[in-house]
Parts: structure tokens; C-alpha cells; sequence
């Protein structure tokens, strides 16, 4: 078979095969599919096995790696239980439960990454609801919603991120303050909007209100915030003009595998249980994707895509903003945001402003996950893990996901346009 087709032929079954996320009579899952992929690319003769080796982005899997470490021994240290307890305790009705719930779910994503937040707070989540005898869903899309839109903040809020962090070289404290208002801002009007989507949902107060926290590690817990702060002093100062051979972007993986190895010499607890509590599939199905886009890339279609959607960019920057943005809402819809992201980030150098460009991608795919239940990782691990208590439809979703996603879409992109305009961005 010629290579190009049985590029296209895997790289199609696979981006299908993800967007679907589950076949259950083929035993394939995400993960699975994006190694299956990768396999296909070599076994097919497109890539040989050492390009399968070098096309697998190491940056990208050592940075969420070192994330999941630390977040491993808050995890252990039972941080999350004792915060979600902490805001039923000090909510004082389901309504400001709700916004508590929104602000501290978007703020924990952007510092330790979206998917695993709504992974650690589902269960607790469900718990706290059902005890306080509420309606689970409201809360459960606020969640979700707010972890896709708190996650814009930062470099390490969300894979996609991480991922133009990396391909970009943008400074981690730079993309902090330009897109700290659209988290901040997009996560007022979401809580407002979804007050005023679920008001005949949300009682005025609660039946059973109080929870005995968990006890949490405080130790641990200190250890943790101070590995994190060192962290951050990390990714914001100019750390790659001190240490010979490594780029802006190569900063932010060193940077994280650094505070995971501090994290598990101060944690207390033994590394084997850190290592338990790392994602493992997500590491693979991000090599997985890597080797598939590289199959593609290396037979000239990435060239080709892009030479098919170039007209529909148009020429200036206000026309390439705004269709772009409309291109990665709709396309993060088919192929979920992260693979979008991974062809996407190969156009942004030929637009007329790329640095510009880059912030949209970030903005415009994050909060693009919260149109519909496929749109984001995050989305499938909230409804999968509670759809035995409180399932939720696609159209369910879907009410809610629409005006978040349209306000939140609109708000964000106008705010990056207006910050741009005051000079901020090149």
C-alpha cells in the first residue's frame, strides 16, 4: 500500500476512533487507540521504528509527568477531600456552593492540570452533594466547566497548553498575566450563567449541610505548597540562561521532573504509592498521538490540510482571530481538544501575528471543551465516573455547554484581541 494512503487510512481510523473515546466490543479505549496508531505507522512501513522513538515529544510527557507526582502526594495527603469537605462546611446555601465550588475547581486546574482535578473531585464531589441531599448535576457540570476554563490560566492548567507552551517558547510568567482576566473573567460569567440555568435546581438552602472533614496530612500538605512555589519561582525566572543547552520551553519539563523528584525526597510517603497514582494511559495516549501526527507529517498531508484551510483564514489579523477561533470550537468537537491542538500548533508560525495566534489556539480549544460532552478529556472523565449516580445525556450537557461556551468563547478571544491592541502581545 502506498505510504501516504495507509498514513491517511491510520491517521483517519485513529482520530475516529478517539473521538468515539469507547468501543466496547473491541476492548479499545483512547489510550489504546492512539498506541494502536502509533503501531500501524510503523508495522505499515510509514515511519520506521526510530522515527516512531523521535517523534514522541519527551517535554511534553516529563512535564505532566512531574505535575502528576506532586499532585500524587496532595492526593495521598488527602488535600482534596479536606478542600471539597472545607466548601460544603463554609458554603452557606447550594447557590454560593456552587460559585465556591466554580472558582475552586478553576484555580486547583490551573496549577495542577484539569483533568486530574475533575478525576479527584468527582467522587468527592458526589459524596458531599448526595450528603447535603442535592441535585448532583448542576454541580457536577460546574465542575467540569470550570476546570476546562480555570485551566486557561496557565502553562500547566492542561495538556493543550503544555503543548504550546513547549511549541511556542512563550515565557510561563508572560502567558500567566495575559490570560489570568480571561480565566478570571470567564469563570464570574460561567458561575452566573449556570446559576441562571439551574435556578429551579438549586434550593435556597441546604437539609444537611455539615461534614466532618477528613483528616489531612498538614505536614505533607506544607511540604507540597512549598515544592510548588519553588516550581513556579522556577518556570517564571530565566533559569535557561543559567543552565547550558536548554530552551524557554525545555524549561518547563526540567523544571517539573526537578519539583517531583524534591516532592518524593519531602513527601514522606513511599514513591512506589506516588507511582500508583500517575495516569500512566494519558502518557501513552500523548505517545501514541505523537507517533500518528509524525506518520502523517512525514507523507506531506499536515502541508496539505494546511494549504486546504489557508484560504479560509483570510489575511489580516482580526479575519485569522476570528476564523481560526471558529475552527478550533468546531474541530475540537470531532477529534476532542488535545489532537486538534497537535495538528493546529503546526500553522500558527504562518498566520500574520503567530504570537497572537498562539494565545487564541490556547484560549479557543480550552474553553471549546466545554461545547459538548466530547469536546475535552475532562468532560468524559465527570459524566463516566458519575453516570451510575447522577447520568447525564448528551443533550443535558449540551444546554449548559452551548452558552458557556458561546460567552465564554467570545468574552475570552475579545479580551486577548483587546490586550493585544494595548501592546501586550506581538
Amino acid at each position: 500500500m502506498n505510504h501516504a494512503v495507509a498514513a491517511v487510512a491510520i491517521f483517519t481510523a485513529t482520530y475516529v476512533l478517539i473521538s468515539i473515546h469507547k468501543i466496547d466490543f473491541l476492548n479499545l479505549d483512547r489510550p489504546s487507540t492512539a498506541f494502536g496508531g502509533a503501531i500501524l505507522m510503523v508495522v505499515s512501513g510509514v515511519l520506521t521504528l526510530d522515527e516512531a522513538y523521535r517523534a514522541i515529544n519527551h517535554d511534553t510527557l516529563a512535564l505532566l509527568l512531574g505535575m502528576m507526582v506532586v499532585i500524587a502526594y496532595l492526593r495521598m495527603a488527602r488535600f482534596f477531600q479536606f478542600t471539597s469537605a472545607w466548601i460544603l462546611n463554609h458554603a452557606g446555601n447550594p447557590r454560593r456552593m456552587l460559585v465556591l465550588l466554580a472558582f475552586a475547581s478553576g484555580l486547583l486546574s490551573a496549577l495542577f492540570v484539569n483533568d486530574t482535578i475533575c478525576f479527584l473531585f468527582t467522587p468527592i464531589l458526589l459524596s458531599a452533594v448526595l450528603h447535603a441531599e442535592l441535585d448532583p448535576v448542576p454541580y457536577l457540570i460546574a465542575l467540569v466547566t470550570s476546570s476546562n476554563i480555570g485551566s486557561v490560566a496557565m502553562l500547566t492548567g492542561n495538556p493543550q497548553n503544555m503543548l504550546i507552551g513547549i511549541s511556542s517558547g512563550i515565557h510561563f510568567g508572560k502567558f500567566f498575566l495575559v490570560m489570568l482576566p480571561l480565566g478570571g473573567v470567564c469563570l464570574a460569567l460561567n458561575s452566573a450563567l449556570l446559576l441562571r440555568l439551574f435556578r429551579g435546581r438549586l434550593p435556597e438552602r441546604f437539609s444537611h449541610a455539615t461534614r466532618q472533614p477528613p483528616r489531612m496530612h498538614v505536614t505533607v500538605v506544607l511540604r507540597m505548597a512549598g515544592v510548588l512555589t519553588l516550581m513556579l519561582l522556577g518556570f517564571l525566572l530565566p533559569l535557561e540562561r543559567a543552565i547550558p543547552g536548554i530552551t524557554t520551553g525545555q524549561k518547563l519539563p526540567l523544571v517539573a521532573s526537578a519539583g517531583a523528584v524534591l516532592a518524593i525526597l519531602v513527601g514522606r510517603y513511599r514513591p512506589r504509592q506516588a507511582f500508583l497514582h500517575v495516569d500512566w494511559s494519558l502518557l501513552l495516549f500523548f505517545s501514541g498521538l505523537f507517533i500518528v501526527i509524525a506518520g502523517v507529517a512525514k507523507v506531506g498531508v499536515l502541508e496539505r490540510m494546511h494549504e486546504a484551510v489557508l484560504p479560509f483564514f483570510g489575511e489580516g489579523a482580526g479575519t485569522q482571530t476570528a476564523s481560526f477561533t471558529l475552527l478550533s470550537v468546531a474541530a475540537s468537537q470531532v477529534v476532542s481538544n488535545v489532537p486538534y491542538v497537535l495538528v493546529a500548533r503546526e500553522w500558527v508560525p504562518s498566520f500574520a501575528r503567530p504570537e497572537l495566534m498562539w494565545y487564541v489556539l490556547a484560549a479557543a480549544s480550552t474553553f471549546a471543551g466545554n461545547l459538548t460532552v466530547v469536546g475535552s478529556v475532562a468532560n468524559i472523565i465527570v459524566l463516566e465516573m458519575s453516570r451510575e449516580v447522577a447520568p447525564i445525556g448528551f443533550l443535558t450537557y449540551f444546554r449548559a455547554g452551548l452558552p458557556v461556551t458561546v460567552v465564554t468563547t467570545v468574552v475570552g478571544v475579545a479580551l486577548l484581541w483587546g490586550i493585544s491592541a494595548m501592546g501586550w502581545i506581538g
